[in-house]
């Protein structure tokens, strides 16, 4: 994960932030405020805003100093810890709710719902959420997908919700319920270009493809008339990790 500390100000400034509504699901599915609150690969706090407001006591796993110093500076009152999921140790008893908002990708396939499961206190929730972004207009997202495709044609996109099948096909949780949020979100060309320089896909290419694929963009923005809608997609998978069933 720490592919991103060298844009963390512009991951906090660019990047879209999750619906405030993610708090309140998490604390009627968990049944209450949870004892603890603990947060996988916060980065600098974008989901780190929501687990706030559920007001348990928050841990946040960052394993990269600079994500972790901007975190730092935005939630003073939080408690950050400089290490990845794997080898953190989950306190005795474990923790209330555990929480990943857009890094489940990074953690071990093979072993991360397990490593959840066994992190959880009895009854205790995992809460998994992120952004999936499309494109509102079909036109849009054709032309900047076979823009991009021309670029480098092994880029592959996850399929929607994806985590909520791994979540269910590893059979680790229990009342696994999906709770989807979507809003249109009008960008500008700089602001668009300033997301895309945050994502994963792009910082892995040389700088050459960087640059190629930053003009390609540009120019089709502007074919647009200046502004691209996405269509933002919200997911929250919640899961249990105890045999209390809830009622509702």
């Amino acid at each position: 994960m720490d592919v991103f500390g060298s844009v963390a100000d512009l991951y906090e400034t660019a990047r879209p932030g999750y619906p405030p509504e993610i708090a309140e699901e998490i604390v009627a599915y968990h049944g209450g405020t949870p004892a603890s609150v603990v947060e996988i690969g916060a980065g600098t706090g974008k989901g780190t805003e929501v687990l706030a407001r559920i007001g348990a006591p928050l841990t946040c796993l960052e394993p990269d100093p600079r994500m972790a110093a901007l975190l730092a500076t935005r939630f003073p009152d939080v408690r950050i810890r400089a290490s990845t999921f794997e080898r953190w140790s989950p306190p005795a008893g474990g923790v209330g709710v555990l929480a990943c908002a857009m890094a489940w990708h990074w953690l071990d396939p093979a072993t991360r719902n397990t490593h959840a499961r066994q992190a959880l206190a009895p009854g205790g929730t995992l809460a998994l959420f992120g952004h999936r972004y499309d494109y509102a207009d079909p036109g849009q997202r054709a032309a900047i997908r076979s823009a991009l495709h021309a670029i480098d044609p092994t880029v592959r996109e996850r399929p929607a919700d994806w985590f909520h099948q791994d979540v269910v096909d590893h059979g680790r949780f229990v009342n696994v319920r999906k709770e989807v949020f979507r809003r249109d979100l009008p960008l500008d060309r700089e602001r668009y270009l300033d997301l895309v320089r945050t994502f994963g896909p792009y910082l892995s290419r040389s700088p050459e493809q960087q640059q190629r694929g930053l003009t390609a963009l540009g120019r089709l923005v502007d074919d647009f008339g200046g502004t691209v809608v996405l269509d933002l997609r919200t997911t929250l998978v919640l899961g249990q990790g105890g045999r209390r069933i809830h009622a509702r």
